[in-house]
């Protein structure tokens, strides 16, 4: 009996909202205010961005409020949804964010240094079963070649690019460690995530930064930038690319890791997107032919 081939596991999106139909030809006040109701995610970036595009004023306490919808964002997928999908028991976490650290990781930070995320790893405390467990199931295998993070001459390309939070930290010690010994896969990024988490409480998030009529702004997943026009005080034209667009490019971190999946390991896919974590759903298709 002949052996049928794998077919590569592919990444399927479902298709983005029409953002444009929904703003242009508004007033952009309007546009403004409507752009975080229409998309629950990110709040913040999406209101900071659309107001700094149509030179709008900033809220007061806008810092902050981004930092921490950003933080909880973090802390809600390290701590509830990732040990429940896990089948682990989530995290109780702290009404305050600022106890979001020892609640996660410890006062003995096990992010500082690779010798301390080791012991962290097996230490059980806080995220570390959860971290683990995904350590072990996928080790070295889904992880992705080195990719140009973001900038603002490529911001607004949709291309293979590194638009995650990773890329906020590519040149911590642990994240190099961590790359070193596991490559750039789930526990990499899930790390990257914790260390974003620390940031946004430290309020030492990146500033947003306005080249032309594109702006862009941290948010959870990345680097969000909005690219929009006026006239007559109504939107004349607006685009978003998000990271999500990055992630889900041809070529891209979604399409490495899937590739990367071993056919043993194949059934790991839906953890791995949740891992990867675009804000649109992803259906994967193909993979190792049933028997």
């Amino acid at each position: 009996m002949l052996k049928r081939p794998d077919i590569p596991l592919t990444p399927t999106a479902a298709p983005a909202p029409p953002v444009e139909r929904l703003v242009i030809g508004r007033p952009v006040a309007e546009a403004a205010e409507m752009l975080p109701r229409i998309f629950n995610l990110c709040r913040s970036a999406q209101e900071v961005a659309a107001r700094l595009c149509f030179d709008l004023p900033l809220p007061e306490g806008w810092r902050a409020h981004l930092a921490g919808d950003i933080a909880r964002d973090h802390a809600l997928k390290l701590a509830v949804m990732l040990p429940a999908r896990l089948g682990q028991t989530p995290l109780p976490l702290p009404q305050n964010a600022a106890g979001y650290p020892q609640a996660l990781w410890g006062a003995e930070d096990g992010l500082s240094s690779a010798e301390g995320f080791e012991r962290f790893l097996r230490g059980g405390h806080g995220i570390a079963p959860a971290m683990q467990a995904v350590d072990q199931l996928f080790g070295r295998d889904a992880s992705c070649d080195p990719l140009p993070s973001v900038n603002m001459t490529t911001m607004a390309q949709i291309a293979p690019l590194e638009n995650s939070v990773a890329a906020r930290h590519l040149d911590h010690p642990v994240m190099q460690h961590v790359a070193q010994t596991r490559g750039r896969g789930p526990v990499w990024r899930l790390l990257a995530r914790a260390l974003d988490l620390a940031t946004a409480l430290a309020n030492r998030l990146p500033d947003p930064v306005i080249v032309g009529q594109a702006v862009r702004v941290p948010a959870a997943r990345g680097l969000y930038t909005v690219e929009a026009a006026q006239q007559d005080g109504r939107v004349a034209a607006f685009r978003r690319v998000t990271p999500t667009d990055h992630l889900l490019a041809p070529g891209g971190v979604m399409a490495q890791s899937l590739a990367r999946l071993p056919r043993d390991k194949h059934g790991l896919a839906p953890l791995l997107v949740e891992i990867l974590d675009p804000c649109r759903p992803v259906t994967v298709t193909g993979g190792a032919p049933h028997a």
